[in-house]
Parts: structure tokens; C-alpha cells; sequence
């Protein structure tokens, strides 16, 4: 029988390797934008604003995607839903 190695090395795990699409660099903070310029409250009027939060189909996009704050991005939701409500933004993508 041929000597068995280590356990990682059968996997394949271990330090070098790297799940494919992964960051190569270090992994960077992103910050909110609303926390940056000082802004309380999140307003369903702005929809320039609103739009970089919603995605070409019309869903709401994440804060891991997006980089708003916990407090903000739960504004953010807010004041779309009412933009939608208002017409101010579409619900579905045209």
C-alpha cells in the first residue's frame, strides 16, 4: 500500500488554497454614504438618490452590495416602498 499523507493534502485544503472568485487583496471596508455626508433621514422624494439603490430590474439592492449602514439601509427600503407608492420610482423594470 502506498503511504497515505496528510489529510489536507488529500483534500486539497490548506493554507494555499483559494475558493475561485474570491478578492486576492485585502478585503475593504465600504462605508455609507448617508453616514459620510451626515444624512438623518433617508427622503422618498430624492429619486436620483433612490435609484443607485434599486437595480435595473427594480429590486431593492443589499447592503452587502450597496455599503449603507444598518439604520440607513432600513431607510433606504422605507423611502423606496414609498416612492413606488407615489410613482415617484417603478415598481418592475420598463
Amino acid at each position: 500500500m502506498p503511504p497515505r499523507g496528510d489529510k489536507n493534502e488529500q483534500r486539497g485544503g490548506g493554507a494555499g488554497r483559494r475558493r475561485p472568485g474570491s478578492p486576492s487583496g485585502p478585503i475593504r471596508k465600504r462605508n455609507c454614504y448617508f453616514c459620510k455626508e451626515k444624512i438623518e433621514e433617508v427622503d422618498y422624494k430624492n429619486q436620483n438618490q433612490l435609484r443607485r439603490y434599486v437595480s435595473e430590474k427594480g429590486k431593492i439592492r443589499s447592503r452587502r452590495i450597496t455599503g449603507a449602514c444598518r439604520r440607513h439601509q432600513r431607510q433606504v427600503a422605507v423611502a423606496v416602498k414609498r416612492a413606488r407608492e407615489m410613482a415617484l420610482l417603478p415598481y418592475v423594470a420598463n
